[in-house]
């Protein structure tokens, strides 16, 4: 498909070519805040200028208020909305901007990679952890302040309350447990150290769940998105009762499906993270320490009503915690899990985490969520 025809089926527009002043000041820009924002990963500030410069960048009608910026890898250039402020470029400018720092292309011009999207892995997950990476990343930038919003019933706290909140959100979970660096190292650089550490904290089966699911919610909400327009284009003729009806019926499944995946992978990082973290205490310290970790986990907690999973596993995992104190006042610091008793040893086998999923994945509503996607429009 050639650039034209990308650019009309997105609804795109152009109005005008930006000129070289106004590209350089733009790269100047964008060069400045992320360099001076992530100084520990060797961005050279000349160097990223001089590439961002050297993009074709334009003006154009965007098809809503949503797509203020837009980079296609396939012509190297970056499209703006009329409705931005080029003096004070926002986090969606400097969004598309790290998507042409992280693009991995081979020598026909094929897109490989973006930063934590592989796109020649077999299962080809992780676009939407990319998003929320680089939306995070952006946000961060541009010195955005976390805020608490409610989305489908659920507090959250994300540095980014209009795009991507619950991914933003999630990944917040993520990197309270590997720390920033991984997470950004891969997300300019696309290479699998944030996914390598976050593995190390639980396992493969576990990152690649999550990954699948954050790009589930946002599958689902990109139904939600067309749902609601379709509502409002129905909703002009009072005689559609009945589509209504029925658009407002699955408009509130798919709420629901985003609010159940959403707590679900909460649920998978919480005991997963904590498990291990449990599992590599040594001495009382870490055991202070870990007590501390979980009862700080609430900062970055995503809430809704009637949600005790949290305050359950966090009372159970304290008595866990206590039994290795206890332990290691009797008979000292613990150098490997063979110096514990069995069962200390095989705690993580036993922890009312893994009895809650064996509980909890077998009552998710997962044949309505599969009844739902075969529904008929």
């Amino acid at each position: 498909m050639s650039i034209e025809s990308t650019l009309k089926n997105e609804g795109i527009t152009i109005l005008g070519k930006l000129n070289t002043m106004e590209v350089n000041k733009i790269a100047a820009n964008i060069s400045e805040k992320i360099t001076a924002t992530f100084p520990e990963h060797n961005i050279d500030q000349k160097d990223l200028f001089i590439a961002i410069s050297r993009l074709d960048m334009y003006i154009a009608d965007m098809p809503n208020d949503m797509a203020m910026a837009k980079y296609f890898y396939k012509n190297n250039s970056i499209y703006f909305s009329k409705k931005m402020d080029l003096e004070d470029l926002n986090t969606l400018a400097i969004h598309e901007c790290l998507h042409f720092i992280q693009e991995v292309k081979n020598k026909h011009g094929k897109l490989l990679r973006l930063g934590l999207y592989d796109m020649e892995g077999f299962k080809n997950n992780g676009m939407a952890l990319n998003e929320a990476a680089v939306q995070h990343m952006a946000s961060i930038a541009t010195g955005t302040k976390k805020d608490t919003v409610k989305y489908y019933n659920m507090e959250l706290s994300t540095e980014s309350p209009d795009f991507y909140p619950l991914q933003t959100a999630l990944l917040n979970e993520m990197i309270y447990f590997t720390g920033t660096y991984a997470l950004y190292h891969s997300t300019l650089y696309s290479d699998d150290i944030f996914k390598n550490t976050f593995i190390a904290k639980t396992s493969k089966k576990v990152y690649e769940r999550i990954e699948q699911n954050f790009d589930l919610i946002c599958q689902y909400e990109t139904l939600l998105s067309n749902e609601s327009y379709n509502l409002s284009v129905s909703s002009a003729n009072y005689k559609n009762v009945n589509k209504i009806r029925n658009i407002n019926e699955r408009i509130e499944n798919i709420k629901q499906i985003i609010f159940e995946k959403t707590l679900e992978t909460q649920n998978i990082i919480l005991v997963s993270c904590f498990n291990t973290e449990l599992n590599f205490i040594r001495s009382v310290e870490d055991v202070d320490e870990f007590k501390n970790k979980l009862y700080n986990f609430k900062n970055v907690l995503i809430d809704t009503e009637n949600y005790n999973f949290y305050n359950e596993f966090s009372m159970h995992m304290l008595k866990l915690a206590d039994e290795k104190k206890e332990f290691i006042l009797k008979y000292g610091n613990i150098l490997t899990n063979d110096s514990i008793s069995n069962e200390l040893a095989s705690v993580e086998q036993h922890t009312y985490g893994y009895q809650f999923f064996k509980r909890l994945f077998s009552k998710l509503k997962l044949l309505a969520e599969e009844a739902f996607r075969q529904k008929e429009y």
